[in-house]
């Protein structure tokens, strides 16, 4: 079976996975940017910023959807080579 896999392949979902990464650390980085004017005593930034902060959340959904999407793929694969 190794020989039949492709290394660069792209299976069903990984695309999704990796933009769900994307947009999860870009909402990272957008909580570490509004929080931090709160902790450092300084102006907070306007209240629309902290919806900056729901990348995370969203970017976790889109890559918990590509990880079912790609275990969906697996199991059809699987059942189609018996």
């Amino acid at each position: 079976m190794r020989d039949k896999t492709q290394t660069n392949s792209a299976e069903p979902g990984d695309r999704l996975i990796r933009a769900g990464a994307i947009v999860f650390f870009l909402g990272a980085v957008a909580t570490l940017v509004t929080v931090a004017p709160l902790l450092l005593h300084t102006t907070p930034f306007p209240t629309y910023m902290y919806g900056l902060s729901m990348l995370m959340g969203i970017g976790f959904l889109m890559t918990a959807a590509g990880l079912l999407r790609s275990i969906s793929a697996g199991r059809r694969q699987a059942r189609a080579g018996r």
